[in-house]
């Protein structure tokens, strides 16, 4: 399980972690803005060296210039107030879901984090209305869909611009409502976005880093949740614990893969005695659990890195460095470390949701499951020819599982050139980031099957002669799902205890290893 964060997290020259931002998304802690009067006098000199350029009639792309590549277009200083508002006007365009309530404050905290650098040329008072929004639990509506990750999520984030003006819509105490009219019940004004301040709100990757960080936090605890699965399972099978022994990892001793090797060994209790085996090599999808689910844990190290880096820089364009009073024009917004990480992520993913289908296909046949009865159900013999118990559940998880392989395919291949080939190499990071939690939430369906049924095996197993006490780990995590998901002796429709068992894992509820 993710470390819990505790303390209030404070916005400003500390880097965030991925459980900070977290936090603050799920509402779990309080959040600050640094306050101090030399951070407050850095933020303040980046917009006054601004003016200063403005004064001096500095050429300044997005600020005395139109757009991509409308760069070379001039924009009077009589015209230049008027800019930002052009820029979140015409951008707002995007179609698709809208993000939810996590998914957005997200996406608000990391776009917060990204100008608390302090070289993106804007007001403190910006900063403060927008973690204002956060505070306050002022939710722009995002519709999820129209950026190419470069120049950053400017669609998206032109949602938050213009909610940050008293336009468009947000939600606010569960309520769909405009944001002029949140304003007012806040006694709030509304900003008027000064030159540099729409970009930099809109010209970066908060979006898809946002969204990154959630993929994280439900990808780390689906490794260890598979794990404890696998546990369960080879309990189930009745398979050879000793797939797991120690010195055998210590041959290939990929980190990752060693930890899921010593998390099994701990669920399993493999130093005491085991019962007789019914064979010296298990399937693959037991035997190998360590190398497949090793693959994910062993990447999650450079994949905290990406995202964190990407999460603590400033990442818009161009940059501000009012202490050497020059303007730095770059590219910044580009997306293409979130691309790969997401990409990369969804394919980990769907390889575990594999292995636990793999392992449920184990579960339900007769050919293969060591005694247990048919499609595991636990009808009595009388019944047994009228009742099918998760035969419709493996099904539903084939299912789930192909579509979640089909989505693998990488989006960070998919450059388009855009905007009059201005954004000619682009990094769809955000459609990356999107398919990464579609692969999560595809897998962790996949889980809660799994799980389930092997809840069903490890409890038909114990009513076997001769059956063996469970480990104390996994008899904790049996008695557990008992309370929620009872024995099917008799065929009941599943739906309601699936959705159940995705919200616990939602949740986190389980604790697993450390």
């Amino acid at each position: 399980m993710t470390t819990p964060v505790l303390e209030p997290v404070t916005f400003g020259a500390t880097p965030l972690s991925i459980e900070a931002l977290l936090a603050v998304a799920n509402r779990q802690v309080k959040s600050r803005l640094q306050a101090d009067a030399a951070y407050r006098e850095r933020i303040a000199n980046g917009a006054r060296f601004l003016d200063s350029l403005l004064d001096k009639e500095g050429v300044i792309y997005g600020v005395t210039t139109g757009y991509g590549d409308s760069c070379v277009v001039a924009v009077p200083l009589e015209h230049v107030e008027a800019l930002p508002r052009h820029l979140y006007t015409f951008h707002g365009c995007g179609l698709g879901k809208l993000l939810g309530p996590q998914a957005t404050r997200a996406v608000l905290a990391a776009r917060l984090q990204s100008l608390c650098h302090g070289v993106s040329g804007v007001r403190i008072e910006l900063l403060e209305r927008l973690h204002a929004f956060l505070a306050h639990d002022v939710l722009p509506l995002i519709p999820e869909e129209g950026s190419v990750g470069a120049s950053g999520d400017l669609t998206p984030l032109s949602y938050v611009a213009a909610t940050l003006c008293g336009e468009r819509e947000v939600l606010w105490q569960g309520e769909r409502l405009s944001a002029l009219e949140v304003h007012r019940q806040l006694g709030w004004e509304p900003l008027v976005l000064r030159p540099k301040e729409a970009l930099a709100l809109m010209n970066g990757t908060a979006v898809m880093t946002g969204l990154a960080c959630q993929a994280f936090g439900r990808a780390e605890y689906l490794l260890k949740l598979a794990t404890r699965i696998t546990a369960l399972n080879v309990v189930a099978l009745q398979g050879n614990p000793e797939h797991f022994d120690e010195r055998l990892f210590a041959a290939k001793p990929h980190p990752g893969q060693m930890q899921v090797a010593a998390w099994l060994r701990q669920d399993l209790a493999i130093d005491a005695p085991t019962a007789p085996l019914h064979r010296l090599q298990d399937r693959y999808s037991l035997r190998c659990a360590p190398h497949v689910l090793g693959v994910l844990a062993d990447s999650l190290g450079w994949l905290r890195g990406f995202i964190e880096t990407e999460l603590n820089s400033a990442n818009d364009n161009p940059i501000i460095d009012a202490e050497a009073e020059r303007v730095l024009h770059g590219g910044h917004f580009y997306g293409g470390h979130i691309a790969f990480a997401m990409d990369s992520l969804k394919n980990l993913v769907a390889n575990v949701a594999d292995l636990l289908d793999r392992q449920l296909a184990l579960l339900v046949d007769t050919r293969y499951n060591h005694g247990l009865p048919s499609n595991l159900s636990g009808a009595s013999a009388e019944r047994a020819m009228l009742n099918h118990g998760f035969k419709a559940v493996q099904i539903g998880a084939s299912a789930w599982t192909a579509e979640a392989l089909k989505n693998t395919m990488p989006a960070s291949v998919f450059s388009r050139s855009t905007e009059c080939h201005n954004q000619d190499k682009v990094s769809m990071g955000t459609i990356a980031a999107r398919d990464a939690l579609r692969v999560l939430e595809l897998t962790e369906q996949v889980a809660a099957a799994t799980l389930l049924a092997a809840q069903q095996g490890v409890w038909l197993r114990g009513r076997c002669e001769g059956a063996r006490p469970l480990p104390a780990p996994l008899a904790a995590m049996h008695r557990q799902l008992a309370e929620d998901f009872p024995p099917v002796l008799e065929d009941r429709a599943l739906e309601g205890e699936l959705r159940l068992c995705l919200t616990r894992i939602a949740e986190q509820h389980w604790r697993l290893h450390a």
